[in-house]
């Protein structure tokens, strides 16, 4: 175990047809699966797609912080 923590950032972008959360944890979820020790995540930028008049998807681009393995 070590005494320092150290990090790295990817950007990610999710999306989704109900709402700016679920594009979040849809987001999380799929990142999660191919990056190890994914600690943080900060919301960088919210926009969304318009069909018609109404919000087809939300997106939302997300940097998710994880920690390196053995810090």
């Amino acid at each position: 175990m070590s005494d320092h923590h150290v990090y790295k950032k990817v950007e990610i972008v999710g999306s989704s047809r109900t709402g700016i959360e679920d594009a979040i944890e849809n987001a999380l979820a799929e990142c999660s699966k191919s990056v190890d020790n994914v600690e943080w995540f900060e919301v960088t930028e919210t926009r969304g797609h318009v069909v018609d008049g109404k919000v087809a998807h939300y997106q939302v681009v997300l940097k998710v912080g994880f920690r390196i393995q053995g810090s």
